[in-house]
């Protein structure tokens, strides 16, 4: 029987999981060349509607889950403060109105209980908001890649740009075999300054801290996923 990833307890155990865990398989999907970045980032474009090549950072993520579409879709609709595959001690996830249309991301953001027993607040530094264009639940009935994505603007801090989770059947040609694909994409600008982010060594910090949480997140996210489905599967 599949396993669960193990919550998080805290901020240093966010680091542990999140950062300083290598993860188990590489989700970075890497461009050979400007010409390979531009054809994917037209791939991007024709699928959820949002041009990304103006973006000095575009980093995209993948990984494949053995499990339904639309079962790992539903998953990512549970996306909140209490995700287990997400470093919420050090990045909470705070739903607006219990809503996914607008979440905003707090630095170290805690729990506490208000006033009303049936309310709480959660403390923490703003990092970014992040406001959904788009939440495709449904694939269109002329869609062959069985697609379904949240998409989201960022503002209010950094990264300014969009962020989107992505999850589609798997294409022959390219050589995925589990039952669906999941793709986390991140395409921005530092504080919406298109010069600022090539000129900056801390692009580099960013981009490698960046791109080891997320590889942890899919991975992590991976195994949620497969572990629940084969407990359904079993009854």
């Amino acid at each position: 029987m599949k396993q669960p990833p193990l919550k998080s307890t805290g901020i240093l155990s966010d680091i542990r999981c999140f950062l300083l865990h290598r993860p188990e398989l590489p989700t970075l999907v890497r461009f050979e060349s400007p010409e390979n970045r531009l054809a994917f980032s037209l791939r991007i474009m024709q699928r959820i509607g949002v041009r990304v090549d103006r973006y000095k950072i575009l980093n995209i993520h993948r990984i494949g889950i053995e499990a339904p579409p639309s079962y790992v879709f539903e998953e990512l609709l549970n996306w909140s403060g209490d995700s287990t595959c997400w470093p919420n001690h050090i990045a909470r996830v705070v739903r607006i109105e219990d809503g996914l249309e607008k979440i905003q991301i707090k630095l170290f953001g805690r729990v506490r209980a208000s006033s009303d027993s049936d309310q709480v607040q959660i403390s923490g530094l703003p990092l970014f908001n992040l406001t959904a264009r788009t939440i495709h639940r449904r694939p269109d009935p002329a869609d062959v890649d069985n697609a379904r994505y949240l998409l989201y603007d960022s503002s209010g801090g950094y990264p300014i740009g969009v962020f989107s989770m992505y999850v589609r059947s798997p294409i022959a040609i390219e050589g995925e075999a589990e039952h669906s694909q999941l793709f986390i994409l991140v395409g921005f600008d530092f504080y919406g300054k298109e010069n600022w982010s090539a000129r900056n060594p801390l692009n580099g910090i960013w981009e490698s801290i960046h791109d080891r949480v997320s590889a942890n997140i899919l991975n992590r996210f991976k195994q949620l996923c497969e572990w629940r489905f084969e407990k359904m599967q079993a009854g």
